[in-house]
């Protein structure tokens, strides 16, 4: 065997092979981030509206990149009792930095680090407020009472935000949905939502509610009822009961929003077909985003678009029916490129992960041999457990010169047909969501109403005398899940064996 050379010689080298690597790191460029808001990208961006047969229209580039960006760092809310000592008055001391410095970065890992930050800490900016009653109440005890707080005393809901202005009160963005709660009274940003922590459950201290300031905000020249029926009416279906909403709220405002701790009724929906909060850590494995494939989704750049889209950058146009007021018809917010290119990067990089606890080999291996022989395998293909195409919503037929047409599997699983076919979400597709990090999950179909996957085998959720598990619809507390036969007549044992499996994923 040769002889290796003495120790002394080789330190030498690797000190100046480190040191030419760490002088290489800080001489590299900063990396810019590419254009979000990209007219070409826009042209095939969306899919159609099943209803009309024509996309929902985008503002411009050139109206979007009209006004500046925002890129404000923010600061976490504590419990008054818990604050580091002296954190107020140095709050009131910071001058505005940026939440992402694009001067600081230089690579791929990089912004998938400055995304995270992006991601956890990022703000609403319609929810800003310098009302000093508001800011008061965020910092009375007294307020804290069945707040949820975080290992070190601070909050999931409110930020502090430093502006040229001074220190405003905000709230989360990103992160405020997509949390899922831990057992060990901690959280996990991006992952599924479904489970609300034991004890206190409140994101905000009690008395600060910036919501209506904000829809009011989002839809200048509207009260808050008129706002709320603007988010969700339907000018070629009209929903009689979104209607009734510009009269008098039918409903406590927290169900009309949030009808379970893992749905909600995004703009363009319903609060009458309410979405699960999705996990992000497997939107790399999907062709679309939304429950109902609005848009495609290419890559980091397609979720720094979508982010946008959703922060403001819709003109809510569909065809020739125009849902917002002239007046409330333009860019009144975006973030910078650099916030939203990071936070795509940052959900890119994300994995689901590994059960920590799986079944044995064997029972697993079996389980395999029941999901290839029911034919899960078709749709939920291998490695990444989705084929990432679209199913057909009950009631759709798709014309044979749609613009998605490659990725449309023409058939129905028959799940619960209203989002997909009534609301301005309604493209008539499903798309088929990856398996992968199911076992963390605990809301299942695109409305969330299963909660397990041993209710999603389960035949009875089928029957009308049902109480399901997660989202229980307007209807009341019971009513069958229908749709997704596949494995409802395994025998026990066969089930088993299949959930094992699926808990390897």
């Amino acid at each position: 065997m040769a002889q290796l050379p003495p120790m002394a010689t080789i330190l030498p080298k690797m000190r100046l092979v480190t040191l030419m690597l760490l002088l290489l790191a800080v001489c590299l460029p900063a990396a810019d981030p590419p254009r979000i808001w990209d007219d070409e990208a826009l042209k095939d961006w969306a899919t159609p509206v099943a209803a009309l047969g024509v996309r929902p229209g985008h503002y411009s580039a050139a109206e979007y990149y009209a006004i500046p960006g925002d890129n404000l760092k923010t600061y976490p809310v504590y419990h008054p009792n818990r604050e580091p000592k002296g954190y107020w008055e140095w709050l009131q001391k910071q001058r505005p930095e940026p939440l992402v410095d694009a001067s600081k970065i230089r690579s791929a890992r990089d912004w998938a680090a400055a995304g995270q930050r992006a991601f956890e800490d990022l703000d609403n900016v319609f929810f800003r407020t310098d009302d000093p009653k508001l800011i008061a109440r965020a910092r009375d005890p007294e307020a804290f009472k069945d707040v949820f707080l975080l290992p070190d005393g601070s909050i999931i809901g409110n930020r502090w935000v430093v502006t040229e202005k001074g220190v405003v009160l905000g709230e989360r963005e990103c992160a405020l949905c997509h949390v899922q709660f831990t057992p060990s009274g901690t959280v996990a940003f991006g992952g599924p939502a479904g489970v609300e922590p034991a004890g206190a459950t409140d994101r905000n201290p009690a008395g600060v509610n910036l919501v209506p300031l904000a829809y009011t905000r989002f839809f200048p020249g509207d009260n808050f009822l008129v706002a709320l029926w603007r988010s969700y009416t339907v000018p070629w279906n009209p929903d009689p009961r979104v209607e009734a909403l510009k009269e008098k709220m039918t409903h406590p405002p927290g169900a009309l929003f949030v009808g379970d701790p893992g749905t909600f009724a995004r703009f363009h929906g319903s609060p009458w077909a309410q979405t699960k909060v999705p996990d992000l850590r497997g939107i790399r494995y999907s062709r679309y985003i939304d429950a109902s494939g609005t848009h495609r989704m290419r890559g980091a750049e397609d979720l720094a678009r979508y982010a946008a889209f959703v922060n403001g950058a819709d003109p809510m146009t569909f065809g020739d029916h125009q849902i917002l007021t002239p007046a409330q018809r333009k860019i009144r917010l975006r973030y910078a490129d650099e916030v939203l290119y990071a936070i795509g990067m940052y959900l890119m990089s994300l994995d689901a992960p590994k059960n920590p606890n799986p079944a044995p080999d064997a029972r697993s291996a079996a389980g395999q041999k029941v999901f290839q022989r029911e034919g899960c395998i078709s749709c939920h293909v291998p490695p990444d457990y989705t084929s990432g195409k679209l199913t057909l919503a009950q009631g759709y037929n798709p014309p044979a010169d749609h613009p998605n047409a490659d990725d449309i599997v023409r058939l129905s699983v028959g799940t619960d047909p209203e989002l997909a076919m009534r609301t301005r979400k309604g493209t008539g597709f499903y798309k088929i969501p990856t398996l992968r990090g199911v076992w963390t999950r605990t809301r299942l179909l695109h409305d969330g109403s299963v909660a397990s996957l041993e209710e999603m085998f389960d035949p009875a959720r089928v029957q009308p005398d049902h109480v399901p598990g997660g989202w229980k619809g307007p209807a009341g507390d019971r009513r069958g899940i229908p749709g997704h036969p596949f494995g409802l007549k395994l025998t026990p044992e066969e089930k088993a064996a299949l959930l094992a499996f699926l808990r390897t994923l």
